[in-house]
């Protein structure tokens, strides 16, 4: 469940500056040339996959459609403007009746992408598109480079759960953001108290090393954490011997203890002892959960170990070595003059350098193989083929600055899983590679 659908009293501030200053400088300059008025589409794509991806992640769409509804230049935004000379009053003025009342199309939140996938198509005018440019990369980039990392780590997880626990490693906002996207990725639950209340997701968490250290004995320690959170809890029992810490866990809380957390050392070496002692004692339901700056590798490589349950923070919240997905939003299309009627025209940059991009205003399908499984991605202008219509993968997010696609997190995390499940099994290899099923681009003869 989404809380922030729910009315709840979540305060979100104005969005207007999440921007670059050029964005403002473009505006002033196309409304002194008289092109501000054009209609314009913008679409947001990948040129490649971060470097050993198979796919991406589309994670931060719900919280795009926040920030275009709360993309406001209010009284205080525009003095600061004003006193830095950034704009002309003649923008200033413009930009204090801004209200985005344009479309917005998008691939839904949860979903698969590749390279050229048209994640995000914005229409509207050149003034009220362009502005948006950088709180649009800016979320999407994040969210979608996290929740890439989150689906291989679930996807080596298997089904056992995954712990988000790295609001220490990133900035306050971004610790939120960051399980927001954990989730859509396949993780179970989140440390983070903001991202519980925010939205919604499964929050835990118990004790960590301090607790044992305050107390003058991990004796003490256990009892009082087992007399306040219940047999049921999770004893820390790496820090000082995990033999002795076991074995006093156990029986503090007796053979009802919920789980054992190991933090550091040979999580393998140690999983297999731990199981093996807690067996002994009789522990039998007593989980194992490891944490110690996990990343995709490492959960893999202790799909063997008797582990119930893993932790992980920093390589998370930092996209496992990807912190962007290098998100691009360029304009592809605008009309000859500022008449509504006026036709588009396909632009495009053309320089050398790989920074080429495609012009036209694009749809987006996913063929299907014999057995329903994705084999290419197939991006096109004009009209959709007919073998195609059926498998479409944008979907309308805002018509005429109204938002009218808000979803659950629950709903987007199945999507998630959904789509991991269409794609060729070699989408969950680890190994390196090259984007799991090819982009292929379909022309509009017409040249509309």
């Amino acid at each position: 469940m989404n809380t922030a659908d729910l009315g709840l009293p979540v305060e979100v501030p104005s969005t207007a500056l999440f921007t670059d200053q050029y964005e403002l400088t473009m505006l002033q300059a196309a409304l002194k040339a008289g092109t501000a008025e054009r209609r314009s589409v913008f679409e947001v794509f990948t040129r490649r996959l971060p470097e050993g991806r198979r796919y991406g992640v589309v994670a931060g769409t719900g919280r795009v459609l926040d920030a275009v509804e709360n993309f406001r230049f209010d009284s205080d935004v525009l003095r600061f403007l004003r006193e830095r000379a950034i704009v002309d009053d003649d923008t200033l003025d413009r930009l204090a009746r801004y209200r985005f009342s344009g479309d917005i199309w998008g691939y839904p939140e949860g979903e698969v992408y590749f390279p050229g996938s048209p994640l995000l198509r914005v229409e509207g005018t050149f003034a009220e598109c362009v502005l948006l440019e950088t709180v649009i990369l800016s979320i999407l980039n994040h969210d979608s480079a996290i929740a890439a990392a989150a689906s291989r780590m679930s996807s080596a997880a298997g089904d056992r759960p995954l712990i988000e626990m790295g609001a220490r490693r990133t900035h306050e906002l971004a610790a939120v953001a960051a399980s927001r996207a954990a989730y859509i990725g396949g993780f179970a639950t989140t440390s983070d108290l903001a991202a519980g209340f925010r939205y919604g997701i499964p929050t835990v968490g118990t004790s960590a090393h301090a607790f044992t250290l305050l107390h003058d004995s991990e004796r003490d320690a256990f009892r009082a954490q087992v007399d306040s959170l219940g047999r049921g809890t999770t004893l820390l029992v790496d820090t000082y011997d995990v033999t002795e810490a076991v074995r006093l866990a156990v029986e503090v809380a007796g053979p009802e203890l919920g789980a054992v957390r190991i933090d550091s050392g040979d999580l393998l070496l140690v999983a297999h002892r731990v199981r093996r002692q807690l067996d002994e004692l009789g522990a039998t339901g007593t989980r194992i959960i490891v944490t110690s700056d996990l990343d995709e590798y490492a959960i893999a490589s202790l799909a063997a170990a008797p582990v119930d349950a893993y932790g992980v923070g920093t390589q998370l919240v930092t996209g496992s070595g990807h912190p962007t997905a290098s998100m691009v939003y360029k304009l592809v299309a605008r009309a000859e003059s500022d008449d509504p009627a006026s036709p588009l025209v396909p632009v495009a940059k053309k320089s050398s350098g790989g920074k080429t991009s495609v012009g036209g205003r694009k749809w987006a399908a996913r063929r299907l193989d014999a057995q329903g499984v994705a084999e290419a991605e197939v991006v096109g202008t004009g009209a959709m083929p007919p073998e195609l219509a059926d498998r479409p993968l944008l979907v309308p997010l805002v018509k005429g600055g109204s938002v009218v696609a808000r979803e659950s997190l629950d709903v987007v995390r199945d999507r998630h899983r959904a789509a991991r499940a269409g794609l060729p099994l070699s989408a969950t290899q680890l190994s390196r590679g090259e984007p799991v099923i090819p982009t292929e681009y379909v022309h509009d003869r017409s040249g509309s």
